[in-house]
């Protein structure tokens, strides 16, 4: 890997090529993705039909876009029974973590007639994307599906590509029955999206979409945002370790690696106070890549998207880090609680050793969908609140509106608005 003396060049090009991995940037497939959606909502299943035999080479109708419990029992004769147990325990501990996020509904009164409140929904019906193909990861299933289960939401439809033999890959039906799941539907791609957001005669139109896809989904789910809610237009993977003297190369070159094997697009960064730490890293990286497998992917992603960053002190790490504000930081050094309270920007922090990234993505409980791009700024994960919706309750006694209702209608004709501010008054005239 590459490395690099870290000053305010060095910083703003790094920014800079890292902005260029946003989805925002690949306008040029959004014509593409608006004709998808455009046709699904003319043609409805026909246009699902004829883009699934286009792009995933199944033959799906009617009669067979639907998952069936055969499908799913099948499913469960497949996939190795230790894989089903692992499955159930990260699910427990992902359920586990989420029901602590669940918001309730209050409300605050006064003596005088005075309700105050807070009424709190979730959401009718989400659709949940998953990829398929080489893509298929049954833990994303957990992390989109289970935090909408703890939140109550009644309907959950799931869509995911097909192989050529119109058969959805195992380990996510197993996923998707083990968190709930009962709607499944052989689709993938922007044509998944339309029909989620405007509905199909086999598939019911939903409130709000979840779930990672490639630039197509990404896209499709930009394009539909306001007919439906979204989760976020999700990027590629990344990681940023902060390291000092203390912590071990081997470690730090393995866990960047976590990410580089996701997508040729995927960054892996070291940010170290220590020059020796670097050199190490840089040679372990080496080491792994030639004998790990996707070599080819890490390779590119760090050729592209990698660094190890030399600061001269940990808050100038720091610093760095909350500029980046990486989908997962790791904070491997000699009192990562501490460098933890000064991070301000992150997806998810990792704090020691022995919290490397892959512990997120699979089991300890708190979502491994997580903002990409910088946005970490002003996104956070996804969570129980992604699927909640809340309205304001008022309600006031004519004891409680008279003293103050001069105030309104004051208010209201400085704006402008005499209807408002007659709504209030006709209610204390003779």
């Amino acid at each position: 890997m590459r490395i690099v003396k870290l000053d305010d060049k060095s910083k703003n090009d790094i920014l800079e090529n890292l902005l260029k991995r946003s989805p925002n940037q690949y306008e040029e497939y959004t014509l593409a993705v608006n004709q998808i959606i455009e046709d699904v909502k003319l043609r409805k299943d026909a246009a699902i039909f004829d883009y699934t035999k286009r792009f995933d080479k199944a033959d799906i109708s009617s009669d067979t876009i639907r998952v069936t419990e055969a499908e799913i029992e099948e499913a469960y004769s497949i996939i190795d029974s230790s894989i089903i147990e692992v499955i159930r325990k990260a699910a427990a501990n992902i359920r586990t973590y989420h029901a602590k996020q669940k918001q309730y509904s209050w409300f605050d009164s006064e003596p005088n007639g005075i309700i105050l409140g807070q009424k709190v929904t979730p959401i009718g019906a989400v659709g949940v994307y998953v990829p398929g193909g080489k893509a298929a990861y049954p833990s994303s299933v957990l992390m989109n599906v289970i935090p909408a289960k703890v939140a109550g939401v009644e309907r959950i439809a799931m869509v995911t590509p097909p192989d050529k033999d119109g058969k959805v890959y195992a380990g996510t039906l197993v996923a998707a029955k083990e968190a709930g799941v009962t709607e499944i539907y052989k689709v993938g791609g922007a044509q998944a999206i339309a029909a989620l957001a405007h509905g199909t005669e086999s598939i019911k139109k939903v409130d709000k979409i979840v779930g990672p896809g490639n630039i197509y989904v990404a896209l499709a789910k930009k394009a539909v945002y306001g007919h439906v809610s979204i989760d976020s237009i999700a990027g590629p993977s990344e990681i940023l370790v902060i390291a000092d003297e203390t912590a071990n190369p081997k470690y730090v070159a393995a866990d960047l690696l976590s990410q580089a094997e996701h997508d040729e697009l995927a960054s892996a960064i070291l940010v170290t106070t220590s020059k020796d730490v670097a050199e190490q890293v840089s040679n372990w990286v080496d080491k792994f890549v030639a004998e790990l497998s996707r070599t080819e992917i890490m390779q590119k992603s760090l050729d592209n998207y990698g660094y190890i960053l030399l600061t001269d002190t940990l808050d100038e790490a720091i610093e760095t880090a909350n500029e980046i504000a990486s989908e997962h930081l790791e904070i491997i050094t000699k009192d990562p609680f501490n460098v933890m309270t000064k991070i301000k920007n992150a997806g998810a922090i990792f704090l020691g050793e022995y919290s490397s990234e892959p512990l997120g993505d699979y089991f300890a409980g708190p979502n491994h969908v997580l903002p990409t791009n910088g946005t970490a700024k002003f996104f956070s994960p996804l969570s129980v609140d992604d699927f909640i919706k809340k309205s304001s309750i008022i309600s006031y006694s004519k004891e409680a509106l008279e003293p103050i209702y001069p105030d309104i209608v004051k208010f209201a004709k400085a704006e402008g608005l005499t209807a408002h501010a007659n709504s209030i008054a006709v209610r204390f005239e003779e």
